[in-house]
């Protein structure tokens, strides 16, 4: 999902989500969906916690590989801005666009955003464009960045630079997860993990990645320049 012009700083629930903070108390889950789509509880990236330290992040994961880090940040303030009832009091009339990947989808689509949370977020079949529990983004890239969960839970799959992802652009993440991903050997499958809220996966510069939302997933994202 890329910006419109007028776009606001948020660009949410699937596939970005960008807000600012803020403070009051959100409802179990935020007032989102939770979905059906089941999580593999297999996870292959490194996990780290506040110990780490910077010098050693640079040294073992910022020009290597992903890492997701647990218990370094304090999401409430973004939790309190980006529970249903908040988000579309603040920007129901305000447009998104909707695509399939970043990068590389060539359909797009324009709505407001009110419309999309009440009639477009719902759960997802692997030939469908939308959003909710089974969406997400296919592969692609760009430059390092951080992700971090605020409602809901993200399944990531991810791929180095030199190892380019079989996929279709217009082919949905779920589509790819029921058709490809069985017929992949052991050594050719991707690094892989669930996120859940509070959680923050980064991921070094130019390296593949698709999402696949378990539920309905809020998630900021920070891509370094």
């Amino acid at each position: 999902m890329a910006a419109a012009a007028r776009l606001l700083p948020l660009l949410l629930l699937l596939p970005l989500g960008w807000v600012r903070p803020g403070a009051c108390t959100d409802p179990p889950g935020g007032g989102w969906v939770a979905g059906t789509v089941p999580e593999e509880p297999r996870c292959t990236v490194e996990r780290a916690d506040a110990s780490l330290t910077y010098s050693l992040f640079l040294q073992r994961f910022a020009f290597s590989r992903p890492v997701i880090l647990g218990g370094v940040t304090d999401n409430s303030a973004f939790r309190a801005l980006c529970t249903r009832e908040k988000l579309l009091a603040a920007f129901g009339p305000f447009p998104v666009r909707l695509s399939t990947a970043n990068t590389y989808s060539y359909r797009k689509v324009d709505v407001p955003f009110q419309e999309y949370v009440e009639h477009l977020l719902k759960p997802q079949d692997p030939a469908r464009l939308g959003s909710g529990s089974g969406s997400g983004v296919p592969f692609h890239w760009h430059g390092p960045g951080f992700s971090e969960v605020i409602f809901g839970r993200k399944r990531w799959f991810l791929y180095p630079p030199d190892q380019t992802p079989h996929f279709h652009p217009n082919e949905t993440t779920l589509a790819w997860l029921q058709h490809t991903y069985p017929t992949l050997p052991p050594a050719l499958r991707p690094l892989e993990c669930t996120l859940r809220p509070g959680e923050v996966l980064y991921f070094p510069d130019r390296w593949w990645h698709a999402t696949l939302n378990l539920d309905t997933s809020v998630f900021i994202s920070t891509f370094l320049g």
